[in-house]
């Protein structure tokens, strides 16, 4: 054995005890309805790293549109402690996946009106694959998986909604998503309930 290196059991140790401290400089945040709006540029400067040759960031913002109403807001509700460990674990799945420096995912509770950000991903990596890929895989997961509910509030009405990426992974077989209608994405979209 070479000076300074570790023996296997020590090895796996001390590569364990540097994943749990990179996991430890991840940010979550849960934005309860009295804090306001999501701080973009702290979860931008939470990811940066001199060692970082990328940050990929995504941010899902309120429409003033769907299906030709006019959207006022959402609302979210979340299982709040349900909805942090989940978003802990899609964070570990992503490192698993991905070679990353830093993550952060915030999303707010409460009213989001119109052209406000109600979700944020940012990710680093030494290479922008590493940090686009996992910040598409983070907000794919956290929309099929994390305990947070949307209602979309129109100046006629509202309707509760789910994401397709929620029914298809509880369907059991990943179901294509219909096609988008000309111009828009939103061809996957359910309406569960209309009030």
């Amino acid at each position: 054995m070479a000076a300074g290196d570790l023996p296997p059991t020590e090895e796996a140790a001390a590569a364990a005890a540097a994943k749990e401290e990179e996991a430890e400089e991840d940010l979550i945040e849960i934005v309860e309805e009295v804090s306001g709006r999501l701080d973009i540029a702290r979860y931008v400067d939470h990811v940066r790293d001199l060692s970082a040759g990328a940050i990929a960031t995504f941010e899902g913002t309120t429409r003033d549109h769907f299906a030709g109403r006019r959207v006022v807001e959402l609302r979210y509700e979340a299982y709040t402690a349900m909805a942090r460990r989940r978003l802990a674990g899609i964070l570990r799945e992503a490192r698993s996946r991905h070679a990353l420096r830093r993550l952060a995912v915030a999303h707010r509770l409460g009213p989001v009106p119109a052209g406000e950000a109600s979700v944020f991903v940012a990710a680093s990596a030494t290479h922008r694959a590493d940090a686009m890929e996992a910040c598409r895989y983070v907000i794919d997961e956290l929309k099929a998986s994390v305990p947070i509910w949307k209602k979309e509030v129109y100046d006629d009405g509202e309707v509760w909604k789910e994401n397709r990426e929620f029914l298809d992974s509880h369907s059991g077989a990943a179901a294509p998503a219909p096609a988008a209608k000309a111009g828009g994405c939103c061809g996957s979209k359910v309406r569960v309930q209309e009030a």
